[in-house]
């Protein structure tokens, strides 16, 4: 039956595994030896038997009876007959106590037994049971009532039916006796077996526990930063002669592979990196001039015609917009380079109200909520036109520039994917000891199948929610640089009604 998710049996660990098959098959093996070796002495006592028990039957046939002792005579007088209701067999020389005899002649059925006490006769039951056995001069095994079980042997000869039995108490004793101290030996053994197993098992998972250690290691090394250098497994557990030895080399061989791939991938990405930085650069100047020369075509004197001033606004425009693109890809250039950034105290509680004041003249049809040095239970704060402006200070150490910029690129996604009329609320909070920034709109959210890629470059939203953005698509993609470079993180909820991005930074000293 199958189970339900996250309720799996958890399986046993290779160890254990190796240690159960071991006792195992130490236990099978003790048991066939065990079975085997009883029931080998089972049958030499039952032979040993059966041949004392020819020779008592053949002392009673041979018996010839001319007295009869008084009954309750000890089975070892040299008695020659019974009294009447015991079979003048029973009393022939020889025969030992737990020995039974039925004689039937003439329609008269006797049958006695000699026990410690002497000679005791059997009941109808008993001799019953020692009649049903076939006549034909060989040892069965049957069970007489309260007496036990008896190997028997029947001859009938001349109308007369001799039937002589002994006893298998003692067999099935020494039998039982063997067994016990068997039992005992295996249980023993698999003790034994199980302390000596477990320990070696251990000893030789011990290669196979660094094996693992190391992958494990590997493993938690950032791997898609930069060139690393990958751990291998020691020479001294690489050995191809056992097989946890086979799987060290091929984890090796595989890390090495990794390692390469690794070097060549960075190496590509560094020239990449490198080559939009340089493009950028080199950008930057011919993109100003074409502003400069649209903006001085566009001041001449001469009047120009219409549609010339509409063509040098277009081109003006595009070369503003232009600008900015090649200015956020330096910038992810440098940062995906490592350049490191200015490191001063940074009141973020400033830099939100001017990146909200800035935001409400670029979106005066949205409204916006400030809300800052307020408890984190504080609802939607005030509106612009109504806050004084004066917040508690939330400092952090960083770029100043940068962390304008982060808050900028916030503001900016929340007007142009929102439409007008929404109500977008920044938050600053100093929780212990980090400074949470939140913006939080009631717009439409964000499409699920946006949310994985959403701070990946050139990645956009649903052209029908803000057309004519002109978005590039790397605003938020240069906030999760930038707070990422500062050690911090953002996170995104992007519930319909309550889009919430929370930055958190590290509070300053």
């Amino acid at each position: 039956m199958t189970q339900p998710p996250g309720r799996q049996r958890r399986r046993a660990s290779l160890r254990r595994r190796l240690v159960a098959v071991a006792i195992g098959l130490v236990a099978v093996v003790a048991a066939t030896m065990g079975l085997v070796s009883t029931l080998a002495l089972r049958g030499t006592l039952v032979g040993q038997l059966d041949a004392r028990l020819l020779a008592t039957s053949d002392r009673a046939a041979a018996f010839e009876p001319r007295t009869a002792p008084d009954v309750g005579t000890s089975a070892d007088t040299d008695a020659d007959s019974l009294p009447g209701g015991l079979p003048p067999a029973l009393g022939a020389p020889g025969q030992s106590t737990g020995t039974v005899t039925v004689e039937t002649s003439g329609g008269t059925v006797r049958g006695g037994l000699i026990d410690q006490q002497g000679f005791q006769q059997l009941d109808a039951t008993q001799r019953a049971d020692l009649l049903a056995v076939p006549a034909d001069g060989r040892p069965h095994t049957v069970t007489v009532a309260d007496l036990g079980t008896y190997r028997v042997i029947a001859h009938a000869t001349n109308g007369r039916t001799l039937v002589t039995g002994l006893s298998m108490a003692e067999t099935t004793s020494t039998v039982k006796a063997y067994l016990v101290g068997e039992i005992i030996i295996v249980v023993a053994g698999l003790a034994v077996a199980a302390i000596a197993g477990t320990a070696l098992v251990r000893r030789e998972m011990v290669p196979l526990e660094r094996v693992a250690a190391t992958a494990a290691r590997v493993s938690e090394q950032p791997l898609e930063r930069g060139v690393v250098t990958l751990e291998r497994v020691p020479a001294q557990d690489a050995d191809d002669t056992s097989e946890v030895g086979q799987v060290a080399t091929a984890l090796n061989r595989m890390l090495g592979h990794v390692e390469a791939a690794l070097a060549a991938r960075h190496e590509s990405e560094t020239q990449v990196r490198q080559f939009v930085a340089d493009a950028s650069h080199e950008l930057r100047t011919p993109l100003a001039s074409i502003r400069g020369y649209a903006e001085l075509v566009r001041r001449l004197p001469e009047d120009l015609p219409e549609d010339v001033v509409r063509s040098m606004e277009r081109v003006e425009s595009e070369s503003v917009r232009m600008t900015a693109l090649v200015e956020d890809m330096l910038l992810l250039a440098r940062l995906d380079a490592g350049r490191s950034l200015d490191r001063d105290e940074v009141d973020l509680a400033a830099l939100a109200v001017d990146a909200v004041a800035d935001a409400h003249v670029a979106g005066p049809d949205h409204v916006w909520h400030l809300d800052v040095g307020g408890s984190p239970d504080d609802g939607l704060g005030v509106d612009l036109a109504e806050q004084d402006l004066e917040a508690e200070p939330a400092l952090v150490v960083g770029d100043e520039h940068r962390l304008r910029q982060v808050l900028a690129n916030l503001l900016t996604n929340a007007r142009v994917h929102t439409p007008p009329g929404t109500t977008v609320t920044v938050r600053v909070r100093r929780v212990d000891d980090e400074v949470v920034v939140q913006v939080g709109d009631d717009g439409p959210g964000i499409a699920p199948e946006l949310a994985p890629r959403l701070f990946q470059r050139f990645a956009r939203g649903d052209a029908a929610r803000s057309p004519g953005t002109g978005s590039t698509g790397l605003g938020l993609a240069i906030v999760d640089a930038v707070v990422s470079a500062h050690g911090g993180r953002i996170e995104v909820d992007g519930t319909p009604g309550a889009t919430t991005f929370t930055v958190r930074l590290r509070a300053a000293a």
